[in-house]
C-alpha cells in the first residue's frame, strides 16, 4: 500500500499536511473526507522523503519550520510499541496495525516512518529489516528483539517486553537529569552572579580605596586584581571556556580519552557508586530482556555492551562474551575483571545453574534499580548543601574583601 503525502483543508478552513497510506488517489481522499479533510494535493512518497513531498504538493514555496523540531522521542516509540503489542493481542493483523498507529500518532516525521515500515510490511519485507532503515529511531536492541520475535512467532510478546523495557530506561534516565538539574541551574545562576558584582559592583568601590590610597588586604587585592582581569579580558576568558569545552569533548570522542575519563569516574568517591549501579541494573535488565526475546547469549552479549555508556565496563562484557565463546560461565568472566561486585555475580551464577538466568537478571535489575534511586536522592543530598556552600563562599569572599577596608577606613575616621 502506497504512502501519500497531502496537503488540505479542514472542515474550519484550516490547512492541514500529512503523509497516510491508501491504495490509490481516490481511496485516500475518500478516507481524508471522513476525518474531515478535503483534499487539495497530493505526491506519493516515503518516509525518507515525505518532507519534501509535502512540500511538493504545497507548491514548493513553503517551508514548514516545525519539521525541525519534530523529533520522534524515546518515550513515543515506547507509548507506540505498547499499542503495537496492544492491537496484534487482539488479533489485529501487523500490516492493520501499522495503519492504525500511523493514523495515530501525531508526529509528521514519525506517522512517515511508521507509513514507511507499513508499505514495506505489506509488500513483504520483515518487520526488523524494515525498522533496521531507521536506526536513530528504532536501535539496534530493538531491532535484534523485534527480529527474534518474529522468529520465534511471540512478536506480540516482544513488544510488551520491548516497551517495559524502555519506559523503565526512560524513567532512570529521568531521574538523573532531574537529579543534575539542580546544580546545574545553581552553578550558572552563581557565575552570573558573581560576574555581575565583578564587572559593575566591584569596580566602583574599588575606585573609592585607590583614591584614598589605602593599604589594602590581600584579599581585597586579590579581588580587584580578579575584577580587573574579567573586565580587561572577558573575551579571552569566553573563548577558552568554549575552547576548552570543545577541546575536551574532542578529547573524550577518542578512545583514550573515553577510556582515561571513565576510568576516573569509576574512582571518584559518590559518582562511582551512581555511575556503577545504573550500569549494573542497564546490563541486568538488557541482557534479560534480550534472553527472555530469544536472543542468542553471545549476540545478546554484543548488544549490551554498546548500551553500557562506559568503556572500562564495555570491555569488561567483551572479555566477558569471549571468555563464554571458549566455555567459561557468565559469572566467572564477570568475576575475574572485579568490576561487578560479588552479589551480581552470585546471583548470576546461581541463575546459570538453575537454568533460570533471565528470571535472575530480572530481579537483579529490579533491585538495583531501587539502588539507583536511592543513590540518587543521597547524590543530591550531598550536592546541594555543597553548592550553595561554595555559592555562599564566593559571595562571602567579595563582601568581606568590599567590607573589611570600608570597616578599617571607618574606624580611622572615627579616631581621628
Amino acid at each position: 500500500m502506497p504512502a501519500y503525502a497531502y496537503s488540505g483543508v479542514s472542515a474550519k478552513g484550516k490547512p492541514v499536511k500529512g503523509v497516510a497510506t491508501a491504495e490509490n488517489v481516490p481511496s485516500l481522499k475518500a478516507t481524508l473526507k471522513r476525518d474531515g479533510v478535503f483534499l487539495t494535493a497530493c505526491n506519493e512518497t516515503s518516509a525518507a522523503g515525505g518532507g519534501k513531498a509535502a512540500a511538493a504538493a504545497g507548491g514548493g514555496r513553503e517551508i514548514d519550520l516545525s519539521a525541525l523540531f519534530d523529533r520522534v522521542s524515546p518515550k513515543m516509540v515506547a507509548a507506540t510499541t505498547r499499542l503495537l503489542g496492544t492491537l496484534m493481542h487482539a488479533g489485529v493483523t501487523l500490516p492493520e496495525s501499522l495503519k492504525a498507529l500511523t493514523d495515530q500518532v501525531e508526529s509528521a516525521r514519525f506517522k512517515g516512518i511508521l507509513s514507511d515500515i507499513a508499505v514495506r510490511v505489506n509488500e513483504g519485507a520483515t518487520l526488523a529489516d524494515s525498522m533496521g532503515r531507521y536506526p536513530k529511531v528504532f536501535p539496534s536492541l530493538y531491532v535484534n528483539m523485534i527480529r527474534a520475535g518474529e522468529a520465534s512467532g511471540a512478536l506480540e510478546t516482544v513488544m510488551f517486553r520491548l516497551a517495559e523495557f524502555m519506559e523503565k530506561q526512560i524513567e532512570i534516565r529521568g531521574r538523573v537529569s532531574k537529579a543534575m538539574m539542580y546544580p546545574i541551574v545553581l552553578s550558572v545562576l552563581g557565575a552570573a552572579i558573581i560576574t555581575l558584582l565583578m564587572v559593575t559592583i566591584v569596580p566602583k568601590i574599588t575606585g573609592m580605596f585607590e583614591e584614598m590610597a589605602a593599604d589594602l588586604p590581600w584579599n581585597t587585592k586579590l579581588l580587584i586584581w580578579m575584577s580587573d582581569f574579567i573586565q580587561g579580558w572577558w573575551w579571552a576568558i569566553g573563548a577558552a571556556i568554549v575552547g576548552g569545552i570543545w577541546m575536551f569533548r574532542r578529547w573524550r570522542s577518542t578512545e583514550a580519552g573515553r577510556w582515561i575519563g571513565d576510568s576516573i569516574v569509576l574512582r571518584t568517591p559518590v559518582v562511582q557508586e551512581l555511575v556503577r549501579k545504573i550500569a549494573i541494573g542497564r546490563f541486568a535488565r538488557t541482557l534479560s530482556t534480550l534472553l527472555a526475546s530469544g536472543v542468542q547469549l553471545l549476540s545478546a552479549l554484543d548488544t549490551v555492551r554498546t548500551l553500557l555508556g562506559n568503556a572500562v565496563l564495555e570491555k569488561v562484557v567483551g572479555d566477558a562474551r569471549d571468555g563464554i565463546r571458549e566455555g567459561e560461565s557468565i559469572a566467572a568472566s564477570l568475576k575475574r575483571s572485579g568490576q561487578f561486585p560479588p552479589l551480581v555475580t552470585h546471583m548470576i551464577a546461581v541463575g546459570e545453574r538453575s537454568g533460570q538466568l533471565e528470571q535472575m537478571l530480572t530481579n537483579l535489575a529490579d533491585t538495583y534499580d531501587r539502588e539507583t534511586n536511592t543513590s540518587i536522592d543521597r547524590f543530591t543530598t550531598l550536592l546541594e548543601p555543597l553548592m550553595i556552600v561554595v555559592m555562599g563562599g564566593a559571595v562571602g569572599f567579595v563582601i568581606f574583601s568590599i567590607m573589611g577596608p570600608i570597616m578599617q577606613i571607618t574606624e580611622m575616621a572615627g579616631k581621628t
